[in-house]
Order: structure tokens, then sequence, then C-alpha cells
């Protein structure tokens, strides 16, 4: 067993979420939310390079990638233990790396407190449905389990496209097909091309990080297919314009008729610490109904919050109303809720 096999399985014991090998720095675990050193020394240089030469070897992958590019993403798996997610990458000229740890198993979405509304989201056939929020909250999780929802519960061919490969789907009712960038494909853009011409019903792609890969991903929506995809945003209105903003100015009007068409909703997830310590997950939902397209359409993306407010009767969650309850349920303090909300001053008369 390797040193980097020890640090893992001493991490997934701790029940840790990401575990990092930086030099001059003890290799260190995230346990909800706190740093806590697996290794008693700190690590040189060239004992971070052998750490991440071990993750390399078992993940059968050629280290020549992250040399060629300065960074690099790719997944592996320890027996009896987890799976993990890597990104290695320089960082003032040596080798550094974070290791995210994943369950062999789907997660349970109750579990995770993960609302039913929103894996139910996953009942459309065909549009768009955005999963975002800041790195590490937890979308690709809510991703896999709208997947597995569609797999245990309907027919038809899935197609996922990720970098790396993190849920390992079983074939239940659906067909499913698992690609990796760069693996199995050399961008984002190019699979979800290919994915078209695979008779899709539904696309799950990991994340939408260019305008290639957006614009394709509407029309796909636009063509019958479901698309799930993920963004680093926060916030639905946020969301929109983030997409909006990726587009030449000269094109902006039809695309915000097009998203007002084929988009059915955005989750907006935080990680938040609790009172007590340890972290809980909050939610915002906004499902697309036509006064939410009219705002897309006329470029009144500022009014989405008060449409999302007011939508609770409509499918809707609001970021703000969930701190609110959380804070009157004791989870969190009010200087939480009040750092975390959309509107600060709306949510501070709120709470007094």
């Amino acid at each position: 067993m390797g040193f980097l096999t020890e640090l893992l399985k001493k991490a997934y014991d701790m029940k840790g979420s990401d575990v990092f090998i930086v030099p001059g720095a003890q290799v260190t675990c995230k346990v909800k939310g706190e740093m806590i050193p697996l290794s008693e020394e700190i690590v040189k240089p060239d004992g971070t390079e052998a750490l991440i030469r071990e993750a390399y070897q078992l993940a059968g992958r050629d280290i020549a990638l992250l040399r060629a590019e300065g960074d690099d993403d790719f997944s592996f798996a320890i027996r009896d233990v987890s799976r993990f997610r890597c990104n290695a990458y320089y960082q003032r000229g040596t080798i550094a790396a974070t290791c995210r740890m994943i369950a062999f198993g789907l997660p349970e979405p109750k579990q995770l407190g993960i609302p039913d509304l929103v894996i139910e989201l996953a009942r459309h056939r065909n549009g768009m449905i955005l999963v975002t929020g800041p790195a590490g909250s937890g979308k690709s999780t809510t991703l896999a389990c709208m997947v597995d929802w569609i797999n245990s519960s309907r027919s038809g061919h899935i197609v996922t496209i990720e970098d790396p490969i993190e849920y390992l789907h079983r074939h239940k009712k659906c067909v499913v097909s698992q690609r990796e960038v760069p693996s199995d494909a050399p961008t984002f853009a190019r699979a979800l091309r290919a994915a078209l011409r695979q008779a899709p019903d539904v696309i799950m792609l990991g994340e939408m990080r260019d305008l290639e890969t957006i614009r394709t991903a509407i029309t796909a929506a636009e063509t019958g297919h479901l698309v799930l995809s993920s963004l680093h945003t926060t916030g639905a209105a946020k969301t929109v314009d983030r997409i909006l903003d990726t587009f030449p100015p000269e094109q902006q009007a039809q695309v915000r008729i097009q998203l007002s068409m084929v988009l059915r909703a955005v989750v907006s997830q935080r990680l938040i610490p609790k009172k007590d310590g340890g972290q809980a997950v909050v939610f915002e939902v906004m499902t697309v109904n036509p006064a939410v397209q009219n705002l897309i359409r006329d470029g009144r993306t500022h009014q989405i919050d008060n449409a999302i407010f007011g939508g609770a009767n409509q499918g809707m969650i609001s970021m703000d109303a969930e701190l609110q309850k959380m804070y009157r349920s004791g989870i969190i303090t009010k200087e939480t809720a009040l750092l975390y909300a959309v509107s600060p001053e709306t949510l501070a008369k709120r709470l007094i």
C-alpha cells in the first residue's frame, strides 16, 4: 500500500470531503468545513510529486498530460474505500493536487438534504435544467441524483459528458453512456455535438464552460432533448445573465428568446456553516413559468428574485426564505443567514 493510499483511507475514515497535497504544508483533509492535517510532517516538493505520481499510477494515466498543460483532471478508485476526483496542478513551479472523495454508490438525496422538489424536476422530458453554485457545493452530486431518478423511472438513452466521470451509473430502465473529457472526447463541445447523433433522450453535461458548449446545449434543448448541466454561478438571475453575457452583444436578444423557451428550472445550492459545527446545504429553485419567461425575454432579470420569492406555491424555493427558516429552527446564526442572503437588507428586517 502506497503512502497516498494510506492518507486517503485515513481521510475516508474521518468522513472527509477533500484532501490537499501542497508543497510546504502537511497533507490536509477538509472535514465538515474544518482543515485537519493527515501527515505528521510538512511535505516537500519531491514528496508531493511522489504522492501525485501514485495517484497517476492508480488512475493508469500518464503524468505527461500534467506536464504539458500545467493542470490535469482525472479520477481513480481505491478498492473498498472510495472513488476520487483529482485535480493536479503546478504552483510556484512545483506539483500540487486536490483529491475529492466520491462514494462508490450513488448517494441518497434525502440523506444529503436535497428536496424532493429538486429531484422531481427531472420529470421534464425536454428543455434545460441548470444546477448552479460555487465549487465544492455539491452540484455534481445533485445532477447524479437526477440522472439516477430518470434511470430508475423511465426508459431511454442517457448520455453523460464529464471531466472527469464522478459517479458510475448502472443500466437500469435506461441505457447509460458515460463519456469523459479528454480521454473519450477532446472537449465538451465536441462530445456534445456527437451526443446529438447518439439518439439521446437525456444529456447530462458536467459543466457549460464556453460559448460553443452553451450554444450547442441550447440547440440540444430546443430539439427535444432534456439537458442537465451546471454553472459556477450563485442565484437564478446571475445564471441567466452569465449565459447571455457569454454571447456577443448582437446575438443576446435572440438568445434571450431561445433561453426563455428552453429553460425549465435553475437550482442554486450553497453549503453554509451550521451553528453547532459542520455544514448544511441550502437551495434556491426557480421554475420557469410564463411570468419568468417574460422576465428573461424582456431582459428584466433583476426582477427574477422577486418572482422566486412570490412563487412558493408554484414549485419555487427562495434562498432567503430558506435561510430564514433555518435561522428560526436554530440551525444557523443570524450572521450566517445575512452573509449568504440574496438580499441581506430585506432579510435583516424579517429576522427582527
